[in-house]
């Protein structure tokens, strides 16, 4: 099941909405929605290896503009909005009061560290706008980590070429549940932050 999600994936990567589906995935996974754009970057990278540079510079602006609809949602419609979202994730809002510690100890740099890894970056982007972070270092934090953790990405895929799509391909099944695993800790490690 997972190789012919895979092999669908790929597939948006030879059509001319792959870019779009990118965007948009991006920018929902930043405010809202629970998968990662990693996935499809990946995707449309390896279908596409000269273009990976292009697609990581489409899942940046994607993610960064979710990011500030994030933190619009936080600060303008926490209760209508924003907390129906982060109970999805947080149903005791335990993780989210946490991250209010996280902004008073790191402020820029939490976001930045939350742009990067695999912890959710939404619960960062509605705490910023529900705690009044810094608009403009909330915005320059996400396009630097979001940016590095984007490019490397496609930078490894790019460099790689087709040797690396050989490899995902052979170990498919151990590169998803690697990532599937990376993903829970990311959500581990914000719990028990």
């Amino acid at each position: 099941m997972l190789r012919q999600a895979y092999q669908w994936v790929i597939g948006w990567s030879e059509t001319p909405y792959g870019s779009w589906a990118l965007f948009i995935l991006a920018f929902a996974e930043s405010s809202c929605f629970p998968i990662p754009p990693d996935v499809l970057l990946i995707a449309l990278s390896v279908g596409q290896p000269l273009a990976a540079f292009q697609f990581a510079l489409i899942c940046s602006i994607g993610s960064v503009l979710g990011g500030v609809a994030g933190y619009a949602m936080g600060f303008f419609a926490f209760t209508a909005i924003a907390k129906p979202i982060l109970h999805l994730y947080d149903p005791d809002l335990a993780v989210f009061n946490q991250v209010k510690g996280l902004y008073d100890t790191w402020g820029f740099w939490g976001v930045l560290i939350a742009a990067i890894t695999p912890i959710p970056y939404k619960v960062f982007t509605i705490a910023s706008g529900v705690f009044k972070f810094n608009l403009l270092q909330f915005v320059l934090a996400s396009i630097i980590g979001r940016s590095f953790r984007f490019f490397l990405v496609s930078g490894l895929i790019f460099w790689g070429g087709e040797s690396l799509k050989l490899w995902i391909e052979k170990y498919f099944d151990w590169v998803a549940w690697g990532f599937l695993a990376i993903l829970i800790l990311g959500f581990a490690v914000l719990k028990f932050l």
